[in-house]
């Protein structure tokens, strides 16, 4: 049977995740806090479309940049421990085994081990158990950043919808009601994925959503208040 742990999912499911949730929060206090400066339509519109553009070329730039330097990071040890393979072999062996030997295994059993995988692949062993590197948290640059820019457009257009149609003496009260329920169903929606707490993950992201609209509703209507 094959097995499909939740691990698997952690390079896209935190890039889209954060995207998402970043394009609701974002997006939506921009046009609470303008709107509650008493903006026209057309004003809002055009600064909920900035935004989302912004936003999406910023966390695009933002993932790439911070998981290339993951990546970067990965590489110079994976070169390093190429390194002291090609030459000092028997030292790694050593370090290898006692490795396991720290996990629970005996002494000769580590040995063993250590004797058959580095046998199969050596590099891979010692990046997987020396340096805790796996196929599955392999830094992928370009996938976090689309994934990023993505979720944040889907994420943003929907207050951007609601400035397009949604009556404006409403606004705000539709945008940050709209918005919370969104953040809800994201929150559970990634909890589940993640395998955690249902509940708590739509809590989470609803109560900082919430907080994020309503300190930019307040600024906004004090610079509103005095132009």
């Amino acid at each position: 049977m094959i097995e499909t742990h939740f691990n698997e999912r952690i390079g896209w499911l935190r890039a889209a995740v954060l995207g998402a949730n970043d394009g609701i929060v974002s997006t939506s206090s921009l046009v609470v806090g303008i709107a509650a400066a008493n903006t026209g339509r057309s004003e809002l519109l055009i600064a909920a479309i900035a935004g989302l553009i912004a936003g999406a070329m910023s966390m695009a730039a933002g993932e790439y940049v911070s998981v290339s330097s993951q990546s970067d990071t990965e590489k110079a040890d994976l070169d390093r421990e190429k390194y002291e393979l090609a030459n000092f072999d028997k030292e790694e062996h050593e370090e290898l085994a006692n490795i396991y030997v720290t996990r629970g295994l005996d002494k000769e059993l580590a040995v063993k081990v250590a004797d058959q995988l580095m046998a199969h692949n050596a590099l891979e062993a010692h990046s997987r158990d020396e340096l805790g590197l796996s196929e599955i948290q392999k830094a992928r640059p370009i996938q976090a950043a689309l994934s990023s820019a993505a979720s944040f457009t889907i994420g943003a257009l929907l207050p951007v919808m609601l400035v397009a149609f949604a009556p404006l003496n409403t606004l705000i009260l539709t945008v940050s009601i709209s918005s919370l329920f969104f953040l809800g169903i994201l929150g559970s929606v990634a909890a589940y994925f993640g395998g955690a707490n249902i509940t708590k993950g739509a809590l989470r992201v609803t109560f900082w959503g919430a907080l994020a609209m309503g300190v930019t509703a307040v600024i906004g209507h004090i610079f509103g208040t005095i132009v």
